[in-house]
C-alpha cells in the first residue's frame, strides 16, 4: 500500500520459507539479528547484512523494490541522523563549514548510523509483510505469556496490537482519500509558509478524528456482539506449533548473528595480517 510517495509495510500473503515459520520463531529471530545490527560498528561490519537483504526476496519472494521502499518513511530521519554525526563527532578534522567541523570519525559515525537505522527498519518490515496480524497477535501474546503471571494484562495487549496493525492501512487509506478529496475542491498542501501549510491540513484532520471515532465506535458494537470479554479465555482456530524448521531457522538466525559479530572482529586483524605480510 502506498501513501502519497511513502510506502507502508503491510503483511503480503505468500507461501515462502519466512511466511510459514512460526511467529514467535520470526519475532525471536528478529530481536537476535537487531540486536547484533547494533553491535556493528564499522562500515565493514555491514557486509554480512548486504548478502543477507540480498537473500530476502528469494527467502520471502518479496520483490527487492517492495522491501527497499519499506525503509523510505524513515530516509528523512536517517539523513537527519547522518547530518548530526557529521558535524558533531570530535575527530581528525577535514574540512569546515563556518562554525561546522566535519571529521574523518563524523563520516564514518554517520554512515554507519545511517545503515544501521535504515537496515533496522527495512528488517522489522520484512517481519510484519511476513506475518498476518492475527498470527503477529497470538505469536507476542505466547511470548508475554509468562508476564501474566505478574499481573500484567498479556491478552489486552495483543489485542491492541492487532487492532493497531489492523488499522494503520485503513488510517493511511483514509487519509489518502479525503487528500484527494480537498485537492479537487481546490486545496493547496505544497505552497506557502509552513505555518500556512500546516492550516490548510485542517480540513483533512478533522473528518479524519471524525472517521476514526466512528470506525472505533463500530468495532467496539462489534466486539460486544461477540461477546468479547476481556481477559477471557480465548480458543483459537489454529494453534501455534513449534515444528523442525523453526528450530533450524532459528538456529540459522543465531548463527548469522554471530558470524557477523565475528566478521565484525576479526576482519581487521586479518587485514591488518596480510598488510604486514606485504
Amino acid at each position: 500500500m502506498k501513501f502519497g510517495n511513502t510506502s507502508i509495510g503491510q503483511f503480503i500473503p505468500g507461501e515462502s520459507v519466512i511466511h510459514l515459520l512460526d511467529p514467535r520463531c520470526k519475532m525471536i529471530g528478529t530481536f537476535v539479528l537487531l540486536t547484533a545490527l547494533f553491535m556493528a560498528g564499522a562500515p565493514w561490519d555491514f557486509v554480512p547484512w548486504v548478502f543477507l537483504l540480498a537473500a530476502m526476496p528469494r527467502l520471502s519472494r518479496i520483490s527487492m523494490r517492495a522491501i527497499l521502499r519499506s525503509g523510505r518513511p524513515v530516509l528523512f530521519l536517517v539523513m537527519f541522523t547522518m547530518l548530526l554525526n557529521v558535524f558533531w563527532t570530535p575527530g581528525n578534522e577535514i574540512a569546515r563549514l563556518g562554525p561546522l567541523r566535519i571529521t574523518e570519525e563524523g563520516i564514518v559515525s554517520a554512515f554507519c548510523m545511517g545503515v544501521r537505522l535504515y537496515f533496522l527498519v527495512v528488517f522489522a518490515a520484512i517481519l510484519m509483510m511476513t506475518t498476518s496480524p492475527m498470527a503477529f497477535s497470538d505469536g507476542l501474546e505466547r511470548i508475554l505469556s509468562p508476564l501474566a503471571r505478574l499481573g500484567l494484562p498479556v491478552s489486552e495487549m495483543a489485542m491492541m496490537m492487532t487492532i493497531a496493525l489492523r488499522f494503520i492501512p485503513t488510517l493511511f487509506e483514509e487519509t489518502d482519500r479525503i487528500l484527494k478529496a480537498q485537492m479537487s475542491r481546490g486545496a493547496d498542501f505544497e505552497s506557502g509558509s509552513m505555518i500556512k501549510r500546516a492550516r490548510s491540513f485542517i480540513p483533512v484532520l478533522v473528518p479524519l478524528f471524525v472517521l476514526v471515532f466512528a470506525r472505533a465506535e463500530n468495532l467496539a458494537v462489534a466486539m460486544e456482539s461477540r461477546c468479547y470479554v476481556p481477559g477471557g479465555h480465548r480458543s483459537r482456530m489454529r494453534p501455534l506449533v513449534w515444528e523442525a524448521r523453526d528450530t533450524k531457522a532459528m538456529s540459522c538466525m543465531v548463527a548469522f548473528a554471530v558470524f557477523s559479530f565475528l566478521w565484525g572482529m576479526c576482519l581487521p586483524k586479518i587485514a591488518s595480517i596480510c598488510l604486514d605480510m606485504l
